[in-house]
Parts: C-alpha cells; sequence; structure tokens
C-alpha cells in the first residue's frame, strides 16, 4: 500500500493510539479521495493490532462532520483529511 501513496496517513501514529486505548471496534472516517485505499488501510491496522476496523463510508464535508458512533459501540474514532490539522 504504502508504495503507491504520495500521501503520510501516519498508520503508526493510528496503530499506536488503537493499542494504547486496547480498542476493539475501531471506525475510520476517510476523505472520498482516500476510500479506495479503505482496503489497504484496513489490512495494515488489522495486522498491527487486535481490533475489528470498521469504516465510515458516509459522506464527509470537513473535520467537523463526524457521523453518530456512539451507540454502534465503537471504542474509537479515528478521521483522516486531505489536509493537515494544525491543532
Amino acid at each position: 500500500m504504502e508504495s503507491d501513496l504520495h500521501l503520510d496517513l501516519q498508520l503508526e501514529k493510528a496503530i499506536s493510539a488503537i493499542n494504547k486505548q486496547k480498542a476493539k471496534r475501531v471506525c475510520i472516517q476517510l476523505p472520498d479521495g482516500l476510500k479506495p485505499k479503505a482496503e489497504d488501510i484496513q489490512l495494515k491496522l488489522k495486522r498491527k493490532t487486535n481490533a475489528e476496523i470498521f469504516f465510515w463510508f458516509g459522506s464527509c464535508y470537513g473535520a467537523c462532520d463526524t457521523p453518530s458512533i456512539e451507540s454502534a459501540g465503537f471504542d474509537l474514532f479515528i478521521q483522516f483529511g486531505h489536509s493537515e490539522w494544525k491543532g
């Protein structure tokens, strides 16, 4: 996967967060441009964690547009974007 991506998705950071929180069910939100890479992202995260990885494939209009996932039993929500978040 990484050889064909020109993006720094910081998957190691995501892996660290999943393992640190001992998350078992993780929901990931991707912008439309990254959705074709969902399977590659899922495989890498599953290989390095004990979590089930799910993707929110609904629309995403920016960092503040998050799905209501609380009732779905997810332990962690990770949101990827096209732009670097300056926080």
